[in-house]
């Protein structure tokens, strides 16, 4: 097959989907299509399938909500505990310019932990 697309975005996730195809072929020894030509699931069994997964993505996804409203109030603590260490009240900081600046440092660290796991 081949892929024309240039989208950096789109070419990252075929590759993710391509690592994690291979991954399911060792775990349950078929490809999926294998599986429905060797009638080990039906479509009922791959809507199941579905459904659990969109459960599980429900409970990543609260749980990611936690750990990043865990991470910016550290980063806003963090960022308090300097403004006071340089003697400032902090009075010139308004509170959307403070989320700016945690926001823009966890997508700094965001991007450098994605490009670690390429």
């Amino acid at each position: 097959m081949k892929i024309n697309t240039k989208d950096e975005i789109v070419l990252s996730v075929l590759k993710k989907m391509d690592q994690r195809s291979i991954i399911g072929q060792e775990k349950y020894g078929a490809t999926m299509m294998q599986e429905i030509q060797g009638q080990e699931k039906d479509l009922n069994r791959f809507l199941v399938d579905v459904q659990e997964e969109l459960m599980d993505a429900l409970l990543y996804i609260e749980a990611a909500k936690r750990c990043l409203s865990d991470e910016i109030e550290e980063a806003m603590i963090k960022r308090i505990n300097v403004v006071g260490q340089n003697g400032n009240d902090g009075l010139h900081y308004d509170e959307a310019h403070g989320l700016d600046l945690v926001l823009n440092d966890m997508v700094k660290d965001i991007e450098v932990n994605e490009q670690e796991t390429l």
